[in-house]
C-alpha cells in the first residue's frame, strides 16, 4: 500500500503538473475528471487540499472512491469529511463549489459500485486488497 508520504508526493507532482502548465494539464486521469477537495482537518480544524479523481456523475453530484490503494485504512480526506461534510471543490473550470459530502447508502453503493468498477476495474482490486468495504463518497450541490 502508499505510504502518506507516496501519496502527499504524488499530489504535489500532480499540482506541480497543473501549475507548470497553467491549469491547462492534470483535469484528467485517464477518462476520469479530477478535482480539488478542500476539507476540513478534523485534528487541526485547518483546510486541507487534495487531488482526487471522480470516477462517476450524476448531473451536479460526484462521486469519489475512499480506496487508499487498498490499504485498510480510510484516507485523511474521507476521516475528515465525516467529520465536517461541508467541502469545497474546484473542477477544471477554476470556479470553486461548496458541496456537502455523504457517504453512499447501501443502496447507493450497489449500484454504483458495480458501474464504477465496470469502467475502471482497478477499484475491484483495490477492494480485494483490503478487509474495509471502500466507501463511496457522494458529493452533492449546495445552493447558496
Amino acid at each position: 500500500m502508499p505510504s502518506d508520504f507516496v501519496l502527499k508526493a504524488m499530489n504535489v507532482m500532480h499540482r506541480s503538473v497543473m501549475t507548470l502548465s497553467r491549469n491547462r494539464l492534470g483535469w484528467s486521469a485517464g477518462d476520469m475528471a479530477v478535482l480539488e477537495l478542500t476539507t476540513t482537518g478534523r485534528k487541526t480544524g485547518e483546510p486541507r487540499k487534495v487531488l482526487l479523481t471522480s470516477p462517476y456523475a450524476a448531473g451536479s453530484d460526484l462521486v469519489l472512491v475512499a480506496s487508499r490503494g487498498g490499504d485498510n485504512r480510510h484516507p485523511a480526506w474521507f476521516l475528515n469529511l465525516c467529520d465536517n461534510p461541508e467541502v469545497e471543490v474546484k473542477l477544471r473550470d477554476g470556479v470553486s463549489r461548496r458541496m456537502h459530502a455523504r457517504v453512499a447508502s447501501t443502496q447507493e453503493r450497489a449500484t454504483l459500485w458495480p458501474a464504477i468498477t465496470a469502467k475502471h476495474p482497478f477499484y475491484g482490486d483495490y477492494q480485494a486488497k483490503t478487509r474495509r468495504e471502500i466507501p463511496l463518497v457522494v458529493l452533492e450541490s449546495m445552493h447558496d
